[in-house]
């Protein structure tokens, strides 16, 4: 049965259709571990998942939303066993990659989403069970005629407000000024949540020392690029 409460958002093909075959060691890693591990969005049963009975324990979700291919996902999902760690990526290919990297590190609070995002946020993620949601370098989109592309619009941001919990973060990070600015205006203006670092110069949250760099990060610094984190909160 459908949650009246659901924000109505329509999709909008916000990341780019990557192509390109799996490695052998990814399709192996996908053949093994994927009918555990991980689910289609377009193939999910209506209404919310339940994570309690796909992780088979309680506790807190963090949907993290384009892992690409898994190194900072792996790593996030290590440090933080007390969660219950979903991926959602469009990538096949960086979810096999991201099915090895978590095999290498013995994750085992991980689970994976392939699929678009927003319907999954939309149809099978009910309103106030979030503990965060992570949004780590989404396209930038950088031509202004494709702007509207971009993932992080109001819809969206009262979608993530929606999902979350009492104290739930939104958290988001680009390499991408312009983009930045988009996101601090949008998310500020959204009365569901609330700038964790609002007296922080600019409103920036200090980057955490607990995200991995990524090569995003390292390219945007051999480019002359700043990162830009923020963190919103669900009083």
């Amino acid at each position: 049965m459908k949650n009246e409460e659901q924000p109505r958002l329509r999709s909008v093909v916000s990341y780019v259709q990557r192509g390109g075959r799996m490695t052998v060691g990814q399709q192996r890693a996908w053949e093994k571990h994927w009918p555990r591990l991980g689910r289609t969005v377009g193939e999910l049963a209506p209404g919310p998942v339940d994570f309690d009975e796909w992780f088979g324990r309680s506790a807190p979700v963090m949907l993290e939303i384009g892992s690409g291919m898994g190194e900072t996902t792996s790593q996030l999902a290590a440090a933080a066993p007390e969660t219950n760690y979903v991926a959602a990526e469009v990538y096949e290919a960086g979810l096999g990659q991201l099915m090895l990297r978590a095999e290498n590190l013995g994750v085992t609070n991980l689970r994976m989403m392939h699929g678009d995002a927003v319907i999954l946020l939309t149809e099978h993620i009910a309103p106030g069970s979030l503990a965060g949601v992570r949004l780590f370098f989404p396209d930038p989109w950088p031509k202004k005629k494709h702007h509207k592309r971009r993932i992080v619009q109001p819809e969206f941001t009262k979608l993530v407000a929606s999902r979350l919990a009492p104290g739930g973060t939104f958290h988001l990070a680009t390499d991408w000024e312009h983009y930045a600015d988009q996101m601090l205006e949008v998310v500020s203006a959204e009365p569901a949540l609330r700038n964790r670092h609002a007296d922080e110069p600019g409103g920036w949250a200090p980057r955490p020392a607990w995200r991995p760099v990524t090569k995003f990060e390292n390219r945007a610094h051999d480019e002359g690029r700043v990162c830009h984190d923020l963190i919103f909160e669900k009083p």
